[in-house]
C-alpha cells in the first residue's frame, strides 16, 4: 500500500540576540512516497534480524500446551471458557502464594477470544489474554464482598471460580455461599484477581476497599499457559456457579 508522509520544514531567520525569538516566516513541506522504491535503502541487517525473530516467536507461540476437547466460548452469566479462566486463576494463585485463597475474580471483558476444539497453543493463550495483568490476592471483609457480588450481578455476571455461588435476582446478588458456606460480612476473605481489576475497573469499585494488596509479579497469562501444560486436557463445566433466579 503506497502511502504518503509530509516532512514540514519550518524557516527561521537566526537573529543575533539571545533574548529574543524570530517568528516563523515560512513553512514549506514536501510528499515522500512510501513505496517499493524505498527498498533500495532499507537497512537489510535490521530487516534480517527481525525475520529471525519473527520466526524464533512463531515457532514458540506455535507450541502445543494442550488438547481441547469441545469448543469453549465466554458469556454471562456463566459459561465453560469463563469458567475455566476464573478456576485456572484459582489454582494457580494457591500454588504461587501458598496461602489460602477463597475464590478468584475474573472479568469477561478481560477475555478476547473463544476457543475452538483441538490442540490448545501458546498463541491462543496470548489471544485470550493479550495484556500484562498481574495476579494479586487481596484481602477482604464479607460485606465488601457482598458489594463486590451485587456489582457482578448488576452485570448480569463476571467470572467467578467454583468455590463462590451465588443467584441473581432483579440485578442483585442472592444466596452467596463461599467454600459451601454462607457469606459473613464480618468474615475476611482472600480474592485471587487482577491488578487491573483492583483499581475498581469494570465496575469492581469494591475491590478498592481491600485491606491489603500482596503482589506476585506472575502475569495471568503466563499462569494460563502453566495452568493448561498442568491440565493436558482442557475443559470445565457449567456447574450452576452463577445462576439467574426466576
Amino acid at each position: 500500500m503506497k502511502r504518503l508522509v509530509y516532512i514540514m520544514v519550518a524557516v527561521m531567520a537566526i537573529m543575533t540576540s539571545c533574548h529574543k525569538t524570530q517568528p516563523i516566516q515560512n513553512i514549506l513541506s514536501q510528499a515522500i512516497l512510501i513505496d517499493s522504491t524505498l527498498d533500495a535503502i532499507a537497512n537489510t541487517d535490521y530487516l534480517q534480524h527481525v525475520d529471525s525473530l519473527r520466526g524464533e516467536l512463531d515457532e514458540k507461540l506455535n507450541v502445543a500446551i494442550g488438547v481441547i476437547p469441545e469448543d469453549m466460548k465466554a458469556y454471562r452469566p456463566e459459561s465453560p471458557l469463563l469458567n475455566w479462566s476464573a478456576d485456572a486463576l484459582y489454582d494457580m494463585a494457591v500454588q504461587v502464594t501458598g496461602d489460602s485463597i477463597d475464590f478468584a475474580v475474573v472479568n469477561i471483558g478481560g477475555i478476547r477470544c473463544d476457543w475452538p476444539a483441538g490442540t490448545l497453543t501458546w498463541r491462543m493463550v496470548y489471544e485470550l489474554m493479550p495484556f500484562d495483568n498481574m495476579l494479586v490476592v487481596l484481602s477482604m471483609k464479607g460485606e465488601d464482598v457482598e458489594d463486590l457480588c451485587n456489582a457482578m450481578a448488576e452485570q448480569q455476571g463476571q467470572g467467578i471460580s467454583r468455590t463462590i455461588r451465588m443467584g441473581i435476582e432483579d440485578d442483585e446478588a442472592e444466596n452467596i455461599t463461599i467454600k459451601g458456606i454462607p457469606l459473613d460480612e464480618e468474615a475476611i476473605y482472600y480474592v485471587a484477581t487482577s491488578d487491573y481489576l483492583s483499581t475498581g475497573m469494570d465496575g469492581m469499585t469494591a475491590l478498592t476497599k481491600a485491606l491489603e494488596k500482596k503482589e506476585t509479579n506472575r502475569k495471568i497469562r503466563d499462569l494460563y499457559i502453566e495452568y493448561a501444560t498442568q491440565q493436558q486436557i482442557i475443559t470445565d463445566s457449567m456447574d450452576g456457579r452463577t445462576y439467574i433466579i426466576d
